[in-house]
Formats: structure tokens, C-alpha cells, sequence
């Protein structure tokens, strides 16, 4: 009855409740819920360092296990792999009651799939590059994030930059998972175990691209495998079928780093971007033709040489246009390269 009562209090936190820390002495005024998990609850809070998130929970193991992973991340230079750790410390809801929480860095930004809806699918490319950096360096730290889902994701910048937050699920690698989402979990598809590893978090980064498409997500058949399931929406989604290679081997568990995927990934939006480019060979090809049959016909009538003058004048023209297209989206291709080496590399 005692842990009801005090996880009630952390459940129904009201605007304007202020937490003092036992220890530390830091006063904290809650402004709204955040969210709410498995492990407790998140409230944006006024701090005399400005809004702040704060995690409050009636399991100080499971406070005590997250404090540990942002302490850890906040080792690795330059990572996005959770919010920067601001205060730890125990709130006296009474005489008798007392809950530990935690105190971070307020991410301000959009939901990964509010982003997409916004932006256009054509984002997830981009997301998606900085996601599997960002799983790299995790991975190789020892540990595997668990919970990966769209909630967890928030859009920061400009530059879009994309950060993951809430660290609950994170698992060392080697353990069972602690906490999963049904649609992410591989689990729940029958295409793998629930045990902490990098091809765990790449199967939830391809279901991410999936839930990106299929913003609404569904539920599986009984009557399907459910890899023939997700194969089948694959195939039913024009952004999803370009990348079939990569989602069919991430679902499958083929990967065993996430450098590994980011790779495919890079090379499939190459080939792409090839495939798209005009073929400025044939131009060249013609060009040295054209000029021996000008050649040849110089001996015509005048009427035969304005008409050539206007025709040549035309094709002038037009590869004018061509080549003008050439160039923007040569541009654009650079400018896209230069942008996935400094923001993703």
C-alpha cells in the first residue's frame, strides 16, 4: 500500500508542485508530464538552470541503472546517445515516503514521425544515417539501446539532427531486454530472441522506416509468418521498396553491426542518386558527328544552310537546358555528400 501511495504521487505530480533534493538542495517546479514508463515518469521542470526534464520512480534500481547509462554516455565525445545528466538526488514526499529521481537535459524537438509528416518521407534517408552512427557508437560501448522506437527519437536544430532519449531499455549486451515496444520487438514478429545485441536494435531501426510509411502500424496475422507480412507491406510502399535490400536483411538479423547497415545504406542511396543522374555520354558522342555532317553539306544550296543554322541553333538550345540540369543536380549531390560527411561521419 505504501509503494501505491508513493507511485501515485509520482503518477499525478500537478503544475507547480516544487521537488527539493534531499542531498543536493536543488528546487525543481513541475510545469507538465512529459511521459510516462515502465520505470516511471518524466515531467518538464523549472529549474534556476532553466526547463529541465526529471524522472521520478518508486524503483531507485532502475534509477540507479539509467543514472549509470547517461553517466556512460556522457563519456563519449560528440554523442547523441541520450540527454546530458544535470542533478541525482531523493525528493521527501512526506514524513514517511521518499523517491528518488533524476534530473536532465531538456531536448527540445519533434517526434521523429511528427518530423517525417512534416518534411516528407524522403527524411527518414538522413534520419537514418545519423541513427545507425549514433547505434555504432553504442553498440561498441557495450550496450544496446532496447526500447528503439519513433517516441524515443525527438528532431533537434537546424540542422536536423536526431537524438535519443530515454534510456530506460538500455541493456548491456548479453542480457535480456527489459523493456520493448510490440511492434519493434522482433520478439513479437517470431524473427529473433529478446537477448541485447546490435542485430536487436537494427531489426526496431528497419520497423522505424516501416512505422514511417505506415504511420498507424498494425498488427500481426496470425495466419502469416511474420516476416512474409512485413516483406508483403515492404513490397506494397514505393519508399520502402527501394529499400527492400536493406530492411529484408535488418529483419532477418543479418547484420552484426550497425556500421555494417549504415554502409549498405550509403551504397543503395548511391546507386540511386546514379541512377538518376542524365547520361551526359551520349551528348559527347554525338557532338563529333554533328560537326562532320555540317562539314559534309557545306557545299549545299543557301536555302539548305539557313535551315541547318536554325536546326543547329536549336540543338544549341537544348543542350544548353541539358546541360544547365547537369549542374544543378550535380550541385545538389555535393551538396548532400558534404552534409552526410560533416553532420553523419
Amino acid at each position: 500500500m505504501k509503494m501505491n501511495t508513493m507511485m501515485n504521487q509520482a503518477c499525478n505530480l500537478s503544475s507547480g508542485t516544487v521537488i527539493k533534493g534531499k542531498w543536493n538542495g536543488e528546487t525543481y517546479t513541475i510545469i507538465r508530464l512529459l511521459g510516462q514508463g515502465a520505470t516511471g515518469n518524466v515531467y518538464l521542470a523549472d529549474s534556476k538552470k532553466g526547463a529541465v526534464a526529471i524522472k521520478l520512480s518508486e524503483n531507485s534500481m532502475a534509477i540507479t541503472s539509467e543514472v549509470n547509462v547517461l553517466k556512460h554516455f556522457s563519456k563519449v565525445q560528440g554523442s547523441s546517445l541520450g540527454p546530458s545528466l544535470l542533478d541525482v538526488d531523493d525528493w521527501k514526499v512526506d514524513q514517511q515516503n521518499i523517491l528518488p529521481f533524476y534530473v536532465m537535459e531538456y531536448v527540445q524537438g519533434n517526434n521523429f514521425l511528427e518530423f517525417i509528416r512534416n518534411r516528407g518521407i524522403e527524411w527518414v534517408d538522413v534520419l537514418m544515417l545519423q541513427l545507425l552512427t549514433n547505434l555504432d557508437q553504442l553498440h561498441q560501448q557495450g550496450w544496446v539501446f532496447g526500447d528503439l522506437k519513433p517516441d524515443n527519437l525527438l528532431i533537434t536544430g537546424p540542422p536536423p539532427k536526431i537524438r535519443c532519449i530515454d534510456v530506460g531499455g538500455t541493456t548491456i549486451q548479453g542480457r535480456s531486454i527489459k523493456e520493448f515496444t510490440e511492434f519493434f520487438d522482433r520478439g513479437y514478429w517470431g524473427l529473433g530472441t529478446r537477448k541485447a545485441e546490435p542485430s536487436y536494435d537494427l531489426f526496431s531501426a528497419a520497423m522505424i522506416m516501416i512505422n514511417a510509411a505506415y504511420p498507424k502500424r498494425f498488427t500481426k496475422k496470425a495466419e502469416l509468418e511474420g516476416s512474409a507480412q512485413l516483406f508483403e507491406v515492404i513490397q506494397q510502399h514505393p519508399f520502402l521498396l527501394k529499400h527492400n535490400f536493406v530492411l529484408q536483411k535488418a529483419l532477418l538479423g543479418k547484420y552484426k553491426s550497425a556500421s555494417e547497415m549504415k554502409a549498405d545504406y550509403v551504397h543503395l542511396l548511391s546507386s540511386e542518386t546514379k541512377k538518376e543522374r542524365p547520361r551526359i555520354k551520349s551528348y559527347k558522342t554525338q557532338k563529333p558527328s554533328q560537326h562532320k555532317t555540317q562539314s559534309a553539306k557545306k557545299s549545299q544550296p543557301q536555302v539548305n544552310k539557313t535551315r541547318r543554322q536554325a536546326k543547329s541553333a536549336k540543338k544549341r538550345k537544348k543542350t544548353s537546358g541539358i546541360l544547365e540540369t547537369i549542374v544543378i543536380l550535380v550541385g545538389v549531390f555535393i551538396i548532400y555528400s558534404l552534409y552526410v560527411f560533416h553532420y553523419l561521419m
